[in-house]
């Protein structure tokens, strides 16, 4: 009896303190360590590429003429004639084009910050670069599913829903890409 029961609490205990898989995964041989949980880091690949043309062409005329001639009798004689021409015309022509490109390969590493009750991961990341005086800011926000995670703990860009992905950059090459003040004001007015 003392047996049943002392089984018994080894059985009872076991439920009470059973393991957690992911816990484990750490020292798995047989598991990939993916995110999924708050605070968890994961890699972005950020491979992004985008091109966009637009063109307008719009042309319109209108021409209008307009005339008078007369003459005025008198009975016994007849006086000279009265002519008169209006004529007016309007053209318009207008052609528009944009064009624009860019592509954007770069890694950044971003943390988990909260997890839906779908098991879906929210991320947020950034990444500041400092080269001689040019800072380069990198930051991402957005929403990947759990499936899209590789192996190897990273997820492309274009995997992440409601993806914000941010590049920023100051310093020198920025200020003299810039217009100076007194042009931004003389734009501001006309």
């Amino acid at each position: 009896m003392k047996r049943i029961i002392f089984l018994m609490m080894i059985i009872y205990s076991m439920h009470l303190y059973g393991q957690d898989m992911r816990q484990n995964s750490f020292s798995s041989l047989f598991s990939d360590q993916k995110a999924n949980r708050v605070g968890d880091a994961i890699t972005i690949l950020v491979v992004e590429s985008s091109q966009a043309s637009n063109g307008a062409e719009t042309s319109a005329g209108r021409t209008s003429n307009l005339g008078l001639t007369g003459q005025l009798n008198t009975g016994a004689a007849t006086a000279p004639g009265v002519a008169a021409t209006v004529s007016t015309n309007n053209d318009f022509k207008g052609t528009g084009s944009t064009a624009t490109q860019g592509m954007i390969n770069t890694k950044i590493s971003a943390t988990v910050d909260s997890v839906l009750s779908n098991g879906n991961l929210v991320i947020d990341g950034n990444r500041k670069i400092v080269i001689n005086g040019q800072e380069q800011t990198v930051s991402i926000k957005g929403v990947v599913r759990p499936a899209d995670i590789a192996a190897d703990n990273s997820v492309l860009s274009y995997n992440i829903s409601d993806a914000q992905i941010v590049f920023k950059g100051e310093g020198l090459i920025n200020s003299a890409q810039s217009p100076g003040w007194l042009t931004k004001f003389l734009h501001w007015i006309f």
